[in-house]
């Protein structure tokens, strides 16, 4: 028996690749963090940092290295995170597509989160040295593709609830929250919500309705859906 549930935790684990390399980064880069003196780290995190110096001087860099690290959090927590919705994408949607989505919401709501931050310097609501701050994590990415999950359900109302849900948790966070990080999640439930036309008419793991089998099988997971 627990070979068995071995080969399947196995498969399960290849049929989502991109996800499960990322998380062996954020673990490499977590466990250096922890291991080097705090001047160190922030010395790391302050040059992988997509802060609006950076995103000026050397926009690529800064916006690839800045997904290889944690921000706040245990990594076993983004392993849960990972495996409940990265992979679940990954698997619906093929390394490359769902690699493409996350990293696509992960640029836009950078740029419109350090927008917002530069407009706040430029009225002077905040202090100019916020050009500086430390801006980096995989959280933008996360929202977007929470956000894209909603087509994973086929046409109907678990779809709107889903997307519904998401839009208030993120929404309400930005209200209370009203910082410039959380702008940038928000911005990426709405860049993950419009990516409709790249997800549109991909297999649907519930188009025959609610399955546990659904979120385990393996890909491709039966008939299309109808939308």
């Amino acid at each position: 028996m627990l070979n068995r549930a071995a080969r399947g935790v196995h498969r399960y684990v290849r049929s989502a690749p991109g996800t499960y390399s990322w998380l062996l980064i954020l673990l490499i880069t977590t466990a250096i963090l922890k291991h080097v003196s705090p001047r160190t780290a922030h010395w790391i995190l302050e040059r992988r940092s997509t802060n609006i110096h950076y995103l000026l001087e050397d926009p690529v860099r800064v916006l690839i290295q800045s997904a290889l690290y944690i921000d706040g959090g245990s990594w076993l927590f983004y392993f849960a995170l990972y495996t409940l919705f990265h992979a679940q994408a990954e698997r619906w949607l093929g390394t490359w597509r769902w690699l493409g989505i996350a990293f696509t919401c992960h640029v836009l709501a950078t740029y419109v989160s350090e927008g917002v931050l530069a407009w706040a310097i430029h009225t002077n609501s905040v202090p100019g040295r916020m050009r500086y701050t430390l801006d980096y994590g995989v959280s933008y990415a996360l929202a977007g593709i929470v956000a894209v999950l909603a087509y994973w359900w086929p046409r109907g109302w678990m779809r709107w609830v889903y997307a519904g849900c998401v839009l208030v948790f993120y929404g309400v966070a930005m209200v209370r929250g009203r910082t410039f990080t959380d702008v940038g999640h928000f911005t990426a439930v709405l860049v993950g919500l419009g990516c409709y036309p790249l997800v549109r008419g991909q297999p649907s793991p519930m188009a025959r309705g609610w399955r546990w089998w659904g979120l385990v099988a393996t890909p491709p997971f039966g008939e299309r859906p109808l939308g």
